[in-house]
């Protein structure tokens, strides 16, 4: 078989010799084909070399650039034209891995007078495919077709079914058209184009892999589990042909190879350059935006230079949780995948999904808990070749199950509450610190100890150098009540005092120690804020809302502070009938405040995808909140929360909340400053002291002490962003969709994410369509650069909804043109001009600076207009502008701009959301008097409700976009105020101007707002507390080329509370009982 060299064929078909000479007679040679490299001829180079190949059809090849159908191919298979590197020549290539550089031969050796290999073969296939008009005259190729049309079916999330449906439709109106005939036939078209997954038999009980020297046991050397599901079912002969019955294992890793998935990622000259970006592209200015910004990546780089002087070289995260794929919450079963994410990329690809690389589905029907190791030797053989960075969990229990703290963990038993209390934070305040030594309002004890070292991996090693452990479960007795060892008084006592051994401490070895650099890394393990976030919010609003079930604030925990002699006026009361009196605390709340705490939440507006709708979650019969998921925690626990509690609750209680708030919003911002962060880590362990001095010691669970171990962890490993679990909560919850098929749930899941990578490869290479690489969020609003440049004052965006045609008033329209003329720059020089005119014309009148000022706004149009026609020579700029704008304007109710919705006030009258706040930062000249001549200028933040926005028109030349807003007054105390803890609140019965008259500025720039939304004062009648919202896809990297870029958060956090104020610092001015409040009665 050789290529056939005919104008149909053009090299791309095998043919016999006999087939090849037929075709060159009726048809000829392919045109440009003068060297025969593929038939014998050497190449003049003397090296092996790639051919620009000429194809018959040329008005396709013409379609192909277009599509950029070719250069995805050749990324695929790492098949270049000449003088390209396709592929880093140093990266590792696993012996099994079989990517072929060429399909040709050297020169100097014979014609290939055989079959082509499996990956050359792949590449013809798909090549010809790609020369194959879909139909004649078609732009479109049939292999284009296809990944289009597939890629619509895994972007819509189809059902093969439906998708069949829709390609027999399509050929029954199309018969000429080479559609394929189902789903399965198109998957078959296009699978070369995607990368495989290994199927690795497992143990049942999880003691061991089928895999390397174990592959073909037939049973578990462990447990001596069979390997297969019927384990008494022989081969069976079926007929004389000799069919077979094929077994089936009972458990099946699925194992997606790491290898080829990195190379895929260098060889595509889409990804290839975004796989360098922290080296060459990121900002080094000290402020932690990446993690090749943190001290862990540094460090590492210090202890490998070598590996550190190839910025090829890849940093991966790992992270791996279970769900339940049948979304049926009542089955028990659950599903483990393992996702890598390759920290390389930078920060608006690096966390999303398309990023994420599946490395393993652990099948259910149970977690594979500490057996997890042995699911991750293949990921470990594969690191091992690498050498490349992953990080996991280290596994702890019992009360040392702080992983951070470890054998130095602050726990103490609670007799009655039946669990562990973490408490022992004053260990992080300066030694000479007045908490250290006040018993009553702690814990009843003095506090000498200092804040505990972290263990690094080398005593960590030491001490796991004798604990062997067994993997499977066969060996594990079920966990009964029986198994908690009793406790006494003298084992109280030896909570604290007694040193841990290394039995205590840890459950096993963590195969990542196997890496050669595991031990040498600063941070192994991440703390997940996610989780940490939603447990600690759910322990504030349990309690504090006394939820049965949730508070932490009952019965037991009063017995267990009457055992550690504490806080006696809180201490149960024994009545005359045998029940239990509990006085309330002083975070308890009476019915009236818990019904305000509510309605604040029931009625407030955010902006739009801010946060789903927590309004829903409120219920005022119970006075609780229902089904709120982890994101809902995270906004309470920021945001809302503290706007909630400032009228319900005690100054002290609600100080201590606001700090906690501010502390999770400094943890959780995108552009942090290591020296910020050190000081917050003071602020921390200061909020959680005198969390301790309110709460009960059971409010202190394993997930509020972490808390204090966030900051440090932020300096090590960079912005929490990367490492938290939403993004790989919301992959996950992606993953659960791929399972169509309930009998073969991880297969179904497997099949549906490979298909999902295959597109994502390909839609790089569709950049006329949309996909889920070029899709824009929600609110990016429209990137048209031609368009953008017609509009003034980079007030470009995109209007949303019903366009109106309506005429400006004469005050309006004179409103709106002074505005523009008095912020547009070449006016500047002409401004000052009729100031000097102004001020000599004053000398004779004795005007005060406000009052030309004054005569300025009033009459500069006018003069401008007037200076234009008498004939000075100006430039048509301002020819233009002196003119005015047309008096018909185009008004809109919605309109997308700098990643903001903002809508109309009385557009968003009837919805949930709010996105009419507005606040603008303007210098403004301020006046003592009267006849003060020396005003003073400054910055004021002026709050306001979008009413209209309007779109100018100067008669084509140019255009602005201008908000037109109610402004609170800011100038005086009858608009705006602080409340005790620093909030802002504003009151918009009470404005600045009505904007009637000609001297009122109601307008703005669209590109100078920024947004705000105001929660309602349920106490204060008028007044609404501000909040600020920022964008979602928000990245300041720190090159400058976005001068509004000043927060380095998503929200502004709130005003920072002095603590030695608001709460008192002595047992004997402290109030520990509310006397207004009700108590509870407990049997």
């Amino acid at each position: 078989m050789i290529l056939c060299p005919c104008k149909k064929c053009g090299n791309i078909y095998w043919h016999s010799r006999e087939v090849v000479y037929e075709h060159l007679i009726v048809d000829g040679f392919i045109r440009g084909y003068k060297k025969w490299i593929f038939h014998g001829e050497c190449t003049s180079s003397g090296t092996s070399s790639t051919i620009n190949l000429t194809y018959p059809d040329t008005d396709y090849h013409q379609y192909v650039r277009q599509d950029d159908m070719e250069d995805m191919l050749r990324d695929a298979f790492n098949m270049r034209s000449h003088g390209e590197q396709s592929f880093p020549p140093d990266f590792i290539i696993s012996e099994d891995c079989n990517i072929t550089g060429n399909v040709f031969c050297e020169t100097g050796t014979s014609a290939p007078n055989e079959e082509p290999n499996e990956e050359a073969a792949k590449f013809y296939n798909l090549l010809n495919e790609m020369n194959e008009e879909l139909y004649e005259g078609s732009k479109y190729s049939k292999l284009s077709f296809c990944i289009r049309l597939f890629h619509s079916k895994c972007l819509g999330g189809w059902t093969g079914n439906s998708f069949t449906m829709l390609l027999e439709f399509l050929r029954e109106i199309f018969p000429f058209a080479k559609i394929p005939q189902s789903c399965q036939d198109m998957k078959r078209l296009i699978k070369d184009l995607g990368l495989g997954y290994d199927k690795i038999h497992s143990c049942p009980n999880d003691c061991m892999l089928y895999w390397g020297d174990q592959k073909n046991q037939q049973s578990c050397h462990v447990c001596g589990k069979s390997r297969w599901m019927n384990s008494n079912t022989e081969d069976v002969n079926t007929d004389e042909g000799g069919a077979q019955l094929r077994k089936k294992a009972v458990k099946v890793l699925r194992y997606f190879p790491l290898i080829p998935r990195l190379q895929r990622l260098f060889m595509s000259s889409k990804t290839a350059e975004s796989m360098t970006w922290h080296n060459n592209q990121r900002t080094d200015d000290g402020l932690l935006r990446h993690p090749a910004d943190s001290l862990a990546w540094k460090s590492f780089d210090s202890k490998f230079p070598s590996f550190a002087s190839d910025p090829r070289n890849v940093r991966l995260g790992l992270a791996a949780d279970g769900f339940n794929p049948f979304k049926i919450m009542s089955t028990s079963y659950s599903t483990w995948p393992v996702v890598l994410v390759p920290y390389n990329l930078p920060p608006w690809i690096c966390m999303k999904q398309s990023s994420f690389i599946l490395s393993m589905i652990i099948p259910g029907e149970k977690g594979p808990g500490n057996d997890i190791d042995i699911y991750l030797q293949p990921l470990i053989k594969e690191l091992k070749q690498l050498w490349s960075g992953v990080e996991t969990y280290d596994s702890t229990k019992g009360r040392y199950a702080c992983p951070c703290c470890a054998a130095q963990t602050c726990s103490k038993w609670l007799y009655n509450g039946k669990k562990f209390s973490y408490m022992g934070h004053r260990r992080w305040l300066d030694e000479n610190h007045k908490f250290r030594f006040q018993r009553t309002l702690f814990d009843g004890t003095e506090e000498y100890r200092g804040a505990p070292e972290q263990t690094v991996g080398s005593e960590i090693l030491f001490m796991l150098k004798d604990i062997n452990f067994s993997y499977g479960k066969i060996n594990q007795p079920p966990i009964t009540q029986t198994r908690r060892r009793s406790r006494d008084e003298s084992d109280d006592e030896s909570d604290e005092e007694d040193d841990p051994n290394e039995a205590e401490l840890w459950k096993k070895r963590s195969i990542f120690f196997e890496l050669p650099y595991w031990e040498h890394n600063i941070l192994r393990h991440n703390l997940d804020v996610m989780h940490i976030e939603k447990n600690v919010c759910e322990n504030i609003i349990g309690t504090i809302l006394n939820v049965d079930g949730k508070s932490k604030d009952n019965l037991q925990s009063r017995l267990d502070l009457v055992d550690m002699r504490i806080r006696r006026y809180l201490h149960p009361q024994v009545l005359p009938n045998g029940k239990y009196r509990l006085p309330p605390s002083i975070f308890s709340m009476s019915k009236k405040e818990k019904e305000v705490f509510c309605m604040v939440l029931k009625d407030i507006k955010v902006p739009d995808a801010y946060e789903s709708n927590i309004s829903r979650c409120v219920s005022f019969k119970d006075r609780r909140l229902y089904s709120l998921k982890s994101h809902d925690y995270h906004i309470l626990m920021q945001d809302l929360l503290p706007i909630a509690l400032r009228c319900c609750m005690s100054k002290n209680v609600t100080s201590c909340i606001i700090e906690l708030s501010n502390i999770m919003k400094a943890i959780c911002g995108k552009v942090l400053n290591v020296e910020e962060l050190e000081k917050v880590q003071d602020r921390a362990a200061l909020t959680l002291c005198n969390l301790e001095k309110i709460f009960p010691p059971s409010f202190f669970t394993i997930m509020v002490h972490l808390v204090i171990h966030l900051l440090h962890e932020t300096i090590l490993g960079g912005l929490v962003f990367y490492r938290w679990m939403y993004p790989i909560e919301r992959f996950l919850s992606k993953l659960k969709t791929y399972c169509r098929n309930k009998r073969y749930p991880e297969g179904s899941i497997a099949e549906g994410y490979l298909a999902e990578e295959c597109m994502t490869f390909c839609s790089r290479y569709l950049e006329d369509a949309e996909t889920r690489l070029n899709r824009p969020s929600r609110n990016a609003g429209l990137n048209d650069h031609d368009l953008a440049e017609t509009y003034l004052f980079q007030s470009y965006g995109e209007p949303i909804g019903k366009v109106e045609i309506v005429e400006l008033d004469d005050i309006s329209w004179i409103q709106a043109h002074r505005y523009v003329l008095f912020h547009h720059d070449s006016m500047e020089p002409l401004r000052n001009e009729y100031k000097q005119i102004l001020r000599s014309r004053a000398r004779s009148r004795r005007l005060q600076h406000r009052e030309i000022n004054k005569l300025f706004t009033e009459s500069f149009h006018e003069s401008l207009s007037q200076t234009v026609w008498s004939g000075k020579d100006v430039n048509d700029e301002i020819k233009w502008l002196s003119q005015g704008p047309n008096r018909v304007i185009k008004r809109y109710s919605a309109f997308l701009i700098n990643g903001y919705r903002f809508h109309t006030k009385y557009h968003e009258r009837m919805r949930r959301t709010q996105n009419c706040g507005v606040v603008v930062n303007s210098s403004i000249t301020s006046y003592a008097s009267a006849r003060d001549s020396n005003p003073v200028e400054g910055n004021v933040e002026y709050y306001g409700l979008l009413t209209n926005i309007i779109e100018l028109d100067y008669y084509g030349r140019w255009k602005v976009i201008l908000f037109r807003c109610d402004w609170a007054d800011v100038n005086t105390a009858r608009g705006i105020k602080k409340d005790q803890f620093g909030f802002t609140m504003v009151n918009f019965s009470r404005l600045i101007h009505t904007g009637q008259q000609l001297m009122d500025e109601p307008y703005v720039f669209s590109s100078q707002v920024k947004q705000v939304f105001y929660s309602k004062d349920p106490t204060d009648e008028g007044w609404y507390v501000v909040l600020r919202n920022t964008p979602r896809d928000l990245f300041d990297m720190g090159n400058g080329s976005r001068d509004d870029i000043v927060e380095r958060s998503e929200t502004l956090p709130f005003p920072e509370q002095n603590l030695d104020e608001n709460i008192p610092s002595t047992s004997t001015q402290y109030q520990w009982v509310r006397d207004d409040v009700n108590e509870d009665i407990y049997e």
